[in-house]
């Protein structure tokens, strides 16, 4: 592991909210609300040291409020994915406040480590203990985001789990996502499954799928922009955007935000984890801008 250096990311405000903004040696920044955990940006290293261009999508209406979630980024998908479950949508993690539980700068790397805890609060919707750590860390041109979950209760818990990643693009209608031919998938929007059988995925209004099994290297490719995506621990990947119609209806995305990214979600959504006492789960995507 590389040394440590005696510098420490930064505590700023962003959109009101307390963040922590990390900026590695050579020149990649990222910032992490300690609201919700969320990483709301990631710029890759560039030339002489600078930070390149952004590769989050953050949409311009987000709502930055206790109990709302952020639009854009990478919010935390725990206990519960979607309204796959009895809690509310998408779990508890992405709506409370995370601590602060390390903070670095290396010679070649800036680490942030996030902890949330149960309390009386998640209890209320979700009857166990827990705790749950999101670590990011960049280096260069990657990105690497790590969830790990700890059950301290006397029970197993049962629970699904996603990085919900908004990635930047020009124009969604143009951009080209491979590795995902050959594998099942459930479309959201009918509940069906199908086979993809494309050799890419094209974007033409609403997509909402779940691929199962899909642990292969992920490529976007953006009008000669180029991401790869990995995952570990995480056996699905969601594809997600809205589509114009359904854009438009939402209060915190602008009409024509759709446009301009495109989800791609290392998640646990078909064969939850199922973790005994003491126990931990960690998954971890990590994307490479090349």
């Amino acid at each position: 592991m590389s040394s440590t250096t005696s510098s420490a990311p930064a505590t700023i405000t962003f959109n009101g909210q307390p963040a922590l903004q990390l900026q590695s040696p050579d020149g990649a920044q990222a910032v992490v609300l300690l609201h919700g955990a969320h990483l709301v940006s990631w710029r890759p290293a560039g030339p002489d040291r600078q930070p390149g261009d952004e590769q989050l999508y953050l949409s311009e209406r987000a709502i930055y409020a206790e109990g709302q979630a952020v639009r854009g980024g990478v919010p935390v998908i725990f206990p519960q994915f979607e309204k796959r479950g009895p809690l509310p949508r998408h779990g508890l993690a992405r709506t409370r406040h995370w601590e602060v539980a390390e903070s670095r700068v290396g010679t070649d790397h800036a680490v942030a480590v996030l902890r949330l805890v149960d309390d009386d609060a998640t209890k209320a919707h979700w009857p166990h203990a827990f705790e749950a750590e999101l670590t990011v860390s960049i280096s260069g041109p990657r990105l690497d985001i790590e969830l790990a979950v700890i059950n301290t209760d006397q029970a197993p818990l049962h629970f699904t789990a996603a990085l919900h990643t908004y990635l930047r693009v020009a124009d969604v209608n143009l951009v080209r996502l491979e590795g995902l031919s050959g594998l099942r998938y459930i479309d959201s929007t009918s509940g069906e499954e199908h086979l993809d059988f494309n050799q890419t995925l094209q974007v033409h209004g609403e997509v909402d799928r779940i691929y199962m099994r899909a642990t292969q290297t992920l490529l976007l490719r953006d009008q000669g922009r180029r991401v790869a995506l990995e995952s570990q621990g995480f056996d699905d990947v969601v594809v997600w955007n809205p589509g114009p119609e359904k854009c438009s209806a939402m209060p915190d995305m602008p009409p024509e935000g759709w446009r301009e990214m495109l989800c791609v979600e290392a998640a646990r959504i078909t064969h939850p984890i199922d973790l005994p006492p003491g126990e931990e789960w960690a998954g971890r995507q990590s994307l490479l801008a090349l």
